[in-house]
């Protein structure tokens, strides 16, 4: 059987990542291995709750079951999240391997940031004589950045120029910061520096966006360099000097290491991988590279990408609309499965959605609480597919992962992405060799769009079922238990449009009134009034049981006959005429005692337009009927 690796990061950096695994499954490719990523997208803005919701998919594996892990740490800068892991591949007894920074309980494999920001700052001095620097750094918490930064610093140093390093920017690597400093920094009529200096290409891009924004051109005004190398950055207009890491040669240098270690031949704990500064449009030295060549390539994939991205919109709308429209969590499964079994393009032949087991459950109970940490020992299998072969079970153990995996055929790269709700767990998606996935992004939308829509999916279901459980309350009767005035509003409303539809069917409506309530209230108290008062709703919604039966007053019911309790009206009537007490109010009165008043009328098409026609029949039936049990009481010895 295979050997496995768990690779864990997070997916900002898509572009560096897709080359840091291209290069570790080259190294791998006469191993006999699967790769697993592990792979969220927290952001330093999120609130706690949705960061733990994203890297709470780093719990889902039980190390033991592994080989090794890879730390992919340039896309990671969340140290207690890399503490905790290497802490676990220890305890596992499994060697960790960390990329981008260094850790005592890790072997190690990095490029030489140091260096290459050297040589940048060295050209910047010497060939465009730059004097007044601002950093744009990530965060204080990232050894990349900081590196960067330390570098940039020890140049200025060593020159006695430390005083031209005149801002250093913590951006948290979020662009917008970018764009609010320069912004600011335009309004506030300051001379420009020479550079920008960012730790990223995405915000060197931003810097030279918005720096164009205020009327500023880069490099002519000012330069900007960046970091990465990313193709985005070198297509760029103007395109971005910047250090390339070779992110490539890392990840093959990650796949050796990892080898080595599984034959325990002798290794180093540490490889550095050379990085090397890439001059361009925004240092003004457009003639030191030619970047028409990768525009033209990605202009070309950018047709394939724009009708990709066309289709997987098409297809997001319509797992929304499939899973919205669903009233219950079976009909959820049931729709969500089918859509995907018709159409998996985007998807693939190795596809699945695991689900939490509660998660169904708390759709009609929405105080029942899921998970915040880790997953259940088994989950539910809603939607999968390995080699085009669907996944019969509905349930398997988390432990496996991948439902239907054998660890058997050719090397695999598995990618798992957490579906969540703030902390709260509600399982987590599958996608298998889908490098051109990870590089673009897509994987992000299709894993926020999903807990999105499963998010809305829940609370919908959980808002239906608590407004009809409060209907339910306020079309029932609390003493009775049977229908109210309300109800029975509502089944009026329905029989009318049936009779304004001039539609063919039989009904009748059923009066009761319980005689001798206000008696029995005066000589014994309202409580033995109430129990005389569920006593006889029993009894008649014992006789005519097939009917629905509305308590419409104090002590008025209605029934609504139809089908067989139709048919046999008149047999009930006189059931019920049987079953009851003879009338008398003489006290004190039989414990169990039952006197109700009934009259019945049938639906005349001919002559009825209305439902209270039938139902002033049936009242006066009603009254016709007390007086004659009255009467008859009177005649009695």
């Amino acid at each position: 059987m295979k050997k496995k690796i768990a690779v864990f990061t997070s997916g900002w950096g898509s572009e560096i990542l897709a080359q840091f695994l291209t290069g570790m499954r080259e190294a791998l490719i006469d191993d006999y291995v699967d790769i697993f990523l592990f792979l969220c997208y927290p952001l330093y803005i999120d609130s706690p709750e949705t960061k733990r919701g994203e890297l709470n998919i780093f719990s889902l594996p039980d190390l033991k079951d592994f080989s090794g892990a890879v730390i992919f740490g340039s896309g990671l800068n969340f140290r207690e999240e890399i503490d905790q892991l290497v802490k676990r591949c220890k305890l596992a007894g499994i060697p960790a391997i960390i990329q981008g920074a260094e850790h005592s309980g890790a072997y190690y494999v990095g490029s030489d940031n140091y260096v290459a920001v050297r040589d940048m700052c060295t050209h910047l001095q010497d060939e465009h004589n730059v004097r007044d620097i601002i950093f744009f750094a990530g965060t204080k918490e990232s050894l990349d950045s900081e590196t960067r930064l330390m570098a940039v610093r020890d140049h200025l140093t060593e020159q006695d120029r430390i005083e031209d390093l005149k801002d250093i920017v913590y951006t948290k690597w979020e662009n917008a910061a970018v764009t609010r400093y320069i912004t600011d920094y335009c309004k506030s009529g300051r001379h420009l520096p020479d550079a920008f200096i960012c730790a990223n290409d995405g915000l060197a891009m931003e810097a030279c966006v918005t720096l164009n924004a205020n009327g500023y051109r880069v490099p002519e005004d000012v330069i900007v360099t960046g970091f990465d190398y990313i193709d985005d950055s070198q297509i760029f207009d103007p395109s971005i000097a910047s250090v390339d890491q070779c992110f490539t040669a890392m990840g093959y240098a990650a796949g050796q290491l990892w080898h080595k270690l599984s034959l325990n031949a002798p290794c180093s704990n540490s490889v550095v991988i050379p990085c090397e500064f890439v001059p361009g449009d925004s240092c003004g030295c457009s003639e030191l590279r030619n970047s028409d060549k990768v525009r033209r390539r990605v202009g070309r994939e950018n047709f394939s990408n724009r009708s990709m991205t066309n289709y997987f919109n098409r297809k997001l709308n319509l797992i929304d609309t499939t899973v919205l429209s669903c009233l219950t969590f079976q009909e959820f499964k049931d729709s969500l499965r089918d859509l995907l079994m018709k159409n998996h393009d985007y998807e693939g032949d190795s596809f699945h959605i695991i689900l939490e087991p509660n998660f169904g459950l708390s759709t009609y109970d929405s105080n029942l609480q899921l998970r915040r940490y880790g997953y259940s020992m088994y989950m539910e299998v809603v939607y999968s597919m390995e080699d085009g072969k669907p996944y019969e079970e509905f349930q398997f153990r988390s432990s496996c992962l991948v439902p239907g995996y054998t660890g058997e055929g050719p090397n695999h790269l598995y990618v798992l992405l957490p579906l969540h709700e703030g902390a709260f767990a509600y399982g987590y998606l599958v996608f298998r060799d889908c490098m051109d996935k990870v590089a673009n992004h897509f994987l992000q939308t299709y894993q926020s769009r999903m807990s999105l829509v499963f998010d809305k999916f829940r609370h919908a279901i959980s808002l239906d079922l608590l407004n009809k459980r409060l209907m339910e309350i306020m079309r029932v009767d609390p003493l009775t238990n049977v229908h109210n005035r309300t109800a029975y509003e509502d089944e009026e409303k329905k029989l009318q449009a049936k009779i304004n539809d001039d539609e063919a069917f039989e009904f009748g409506i059923a009066v009761f009134d319980v005689n001798s309530l206000k008696l029995i209230n005066d000589t014994n108290g309202h409580d033995a009034g109430d129990a005389y008062l569920v006593r006889s709703c029993h009894l008649i919604c014992n006789v005519f049981k097939h009917s629905p039966v509305f308590r419409v007053g104090g002590d008025e019911f209605i029934a609504v006959l139809t089908g067989e309790d139709y048919v046999n009206r008149f047999k009930l009537a006189k059931m019920l005429e049987k079953r009851m007490h003879p009338y008398t109010e003489k006290l004190p009165l039989p414990p169990d005692y039952i006197s109700v008043a009934c009259g019945i009328a049938e639906f005349d098409p001919e002559n009825d337009r209305l439902v209270q026609d039938v139902t002033k029949r049936a009242d006066e039936a009603m009254y016709d009927n007390k007086a004659n049990i009255k009467s008859i009481s009177r005649v009695l010895p």
